[in-house]
């Protein structure tokens, strides 16, 4: 059962719409009773951790969440602030996180780039991982970027001004920095990835 998480912070309805255009069956997650019997969990990104952290939290979603992924097994993928939170800190508002990922999240220096980075930017994905990826560009916007303490968490690269961590996996989860949603055949093949691991 493919669940997509609908908090306030969120665009679930753009992923919903790209999950089901592949072809999959998909409901919204709104209580944590909704995550009991998932085995893919989505959690979109739009605006801050903090914010996020703190729907999921009114939500009573972080430990059903735990449950599902840490300890169930559910393949979770975390979309652009959705990727963000699974590491332990992050510096937008000093926001601490879910911590399922050893790192922080600094913010691109507005004085070598235009922050926030908004549009297509090549990806090079640098591991192999359970679903193949290829090379392509992919569709961003976002003023932070994850740190991993743990290379071998980093799945893909970009480049901003840095080079940055642009994809993360670590055995079932995953995160895009990226809107797969929004990037055309290139992202909607990655998600068809995701979804079809497991099945």
């Amino acid at each position: 059962m493919i669940r997509i998480i609908d908090y306030k912070a969120g665009n679930a309805p753009s992923v919903f719409n790209a999950v089901s255009r592949l072809g999959f069956s998909t409901d919204f997650a709104r209580s944590s009773k909704d995550l009991s019997s998932a085995t893919h969990i989505i959690l979109p990104g739009v605006g801050s951790a903090k914010a996020t952290m703190d729907s999921l939290m009114e939500m009573d979603m972080i430990a059903a969440l735990e449950d599902a992924v840490l300890g169930k097994g559910a393949l979770f993928l975390g979309i652009c602030v959705g990727m963000q939170i699974l590491f332990e800190h992050s510096e937008e508002d000093d926001a601490d996180c879910l911590g399922w990922l050893k790192g922080r999240v600094v913010r691109f220096d507005s004085s070598i780039v235009r922050v926030p980075q908004m549009g297509w930017n090549r990806v090079s994905f640098v591991k192999e991982s359970a679903f193949s990826a290829m090379d392509d560009y992919f569709y961003f916007v976002n003023s932070y970027y994850a740190k991993p303490v743990d290379s071998n968490n980093i799945w893909g690269i970009s480049d901003h001004g840095v080079q940055f961590t642009a994809a993360v996996s670590s055995e079932n989860i995953f995160g895009f920095q990226f809107h797969a949603e929004k990037s055309g055949e290139a992202g909607l093949s990655l998600l068809d990835g995701f979804l079809r691991c497991g099945l």
